[in-house]
């Protein structure tokens, strides 16, 4: 069973920048990284360039649709994976076809959502390696005011729940700062 590692923050909290960190101590060039963003939007593809530029060249990188536990499941399991990020992946999930925007009620897409999580939760357990997962914190704002974006929110937030619980290690990034939730590194 692999060692689990989960970082939280906010945008431009550092999150991504140690789960790099963290990755390349535990796997040098033997990590693997799982992108969940999805190109198109200027904005994100400037962010994409620059995650890139981050990372070490040597780094094979899997983008990942609304399937991510097949795509975890096509590294080899004694590479370190870094996954990044949920939160971009539960996005997937929420806006396409592919995912669960048909489902009609709060609860069928949390449930949705969830069973998603068991799949992936059980495809990482499989690995030898490390998984670094990151996802952005957005629970501590103001609540939105659209109906959709608290939606989201909340099943973000139930996920992260989810995910911190069955976590060796949980990080709060906080200024590019790691702080330590839970574990030990």
């Amino acid at each position: 069973m692999s060692e689990v590692i989960f970082i939280l923050g906010g945008t431009r909290s550092g999150k991504s920048r140690y789960g790099v960190r963290r990755a390349r101590e535990l796997g040098g060039d033997a990590v693997t990284f799982v992108a969940t963003a999805r190109a198109g939007d200027p904005e994100l593809d400037e962010r994409i360039v620059l995650h890139r530029a981050s990372r070490p060249a040597a780094w094979p990188v899997l983008e990942a649709g609304a399937d991510l536990a097949a795509a975890v499941r096509d590294v080899p399991a004694d590479r370190v994976l870094l996954l990044d990020s949920l939160t971009l992946w539960v996005s997937t999930l929420t806006e396409h076809a592919e995912g669960i925007a048909r489902v009609s009620t709060v609860t069928e897409r949390a449930e949705s959502i969830a069973a998603r999580w068991d799949e992936l939760d059980a495809a990482v357990r499989a690995r030898t390696a490390a998984t670094i997962i990151v996802s952005d914190e957005i629970g501590l704002g103001m609540v939105p005011l659209d109906a959709d974006a608290r939606r989201f929110r909340d099943e973000l937030g139930w996920l992260h729940q989810r995910v911190a619980e069955s976590a060796d290690e949980v990080w709060l990034m906080v200024a590019g700062l790691p702080l330590r939730v839970k574990g030990a590194p």
